[in-house]
């Protein structure tokens, strides 16, 4: 990681990716200057007095939402972690206009003000929720996908900023995931609730994801979707291996904590994707990541999608977490540990 002496702007520095971000990016990468920007007083607050002791870090209340805003936060910077984004799926079909404002409009306006201020790179974080969408939230992260993707064709002719987009999946341990709940649940004696006991999720922890958004954005060409590879997991197992682990813990018998099937929510999903069968015939596998390449390769006469560690110049197999091999029990209970979320 080298960052050194570049200015970085954070969107949505206060949620659990950009926070892991910040820190990330601040005790390795060396930068002359961070802002994180966030909509959320309280949350920046707690951060401000996290890093008071680092001179180079500065935090604002501002809201992706105004492009005016975001023209001015940009000013001097040398890239951008778009991260801000209404990510939780439910929220976002209840209040679809909002996920818009936020997910869509926020992401172009993050472009313009790139292109305004002249930054070297955007860096926008995605979902595998993109990929054949069936939420309003899934579909508003597809649309900030193709923005990123129209942005870099347009820039790359002018020699403008460079685009690009990081797909990962569900991200264990950040507020929302079923970890926090099922910990809580489990903590109340139950019932631990699952949508669907078939559902299966790709999962990496908060670390890899802020990794892949670093690295990506240092081996990127331009106008691509990074996609890291991702084990697979059945939600059933993870509650199962939590009740293992916790019930004793807060005074409880394993057999008194029942699991609960209360059905699935609207525009959620059984299982998850990590490309459409149209990108994978523009796909490149790398050691740890698949790179969808623009649909309009054709008209990146100026660009060489060529990276270190190319294992297939085309992938043939279509990635869903439902035919995949998911991790044992014992494979979770080792990952939790690992990644510290329990």
């Amino acid at each position: 990681m080298n960052f050194l002496n570049q200015k970085i702007l954070i969107t949505g520095v206060c949620g659990t990716v950009g926070s892991e971000l910040l820190r990330q990016i601040a005790l390795n990468g060396e930068p002359l200057r961070i802002l994180g920007i966030d909509n959320n007083e309280s949350n920046l607050f707690d951060l401000q007095q996290e890093f008071k002791d680092h001179n180079n870090i500065d935090f604002s209340i501002a809201d992706v939402r105004d492009s005016k805003t975001c023209r001015d936060i940009s000013v001097g910077v040398d890239i951008i972690f778009h991260v801000a984004a209404l990510k939780h799926v439910n929220l976002c079909e209840s209040s679809p206009l909002e996920a818009v404002s936020t997910n869509i409009t926020g992401v172009q306006n993050i472009i313009d003000a790139g292109i305004y201020n002249g930054v070297e790179k955007v860096v926008f974080t995605s979902s595998d929720k993109a990929v054949n969408p069936s939420s309003v939230m899934g579909t508003t992260k597809l649309m900030g996908e193709r923005l990123i993707t129209s942005a870099n064709l347009q820039q790359s002719l002018n020699k403008g900023p460079q685009f690009i987009s990081t797909r990962f999946g569900n991200v264990l341990g950040s507020r929302g995931s079923v970890v926090p709940i099922f910990v809580n649940q489990i903590k109340n004696g139950g019932p631990v609730t699952l949508t669907d006991e078939s559902m299966t999720r790709f999962i990496m922890s908060i670390e890899q994801a802020a990794q892949l958004i670093i690295h990506s954005s240092q081996i990127a060409r331009g106008g691509e979707v990074f996609i890291t590879k991702m084990p697979v997991v059945s939600i059933k197992d993870i509650a199962e291996v939590l009740i293992y682990e916790l019930a004793e813990k807060y005074g409880y018998d394993q057999a008194d904590i029942e699991i609960s099937n209360i059905g699935v929510k609207p525009g959620e999903k059984i299982f998850e994707e990590l490309m459409s069968e149209e990108e994978i015939r523009r796909s490149i596998e790398l050691e740890n990541y698949f790179v969808v390449k623009p649909a309009f390769s054709d008209m990146y006469t100026n660009i060489d999608y060529d990276y270190e560690n190319i294992i297939s110049g085309e992938v043939n197999e279509h990635y869903r977490s439902s035919t995949q091999e998911k991790l044992s029990q014992a494979e979770i209970k080792e990952f939790l540990f690992a990644n510290k979320i329990i």
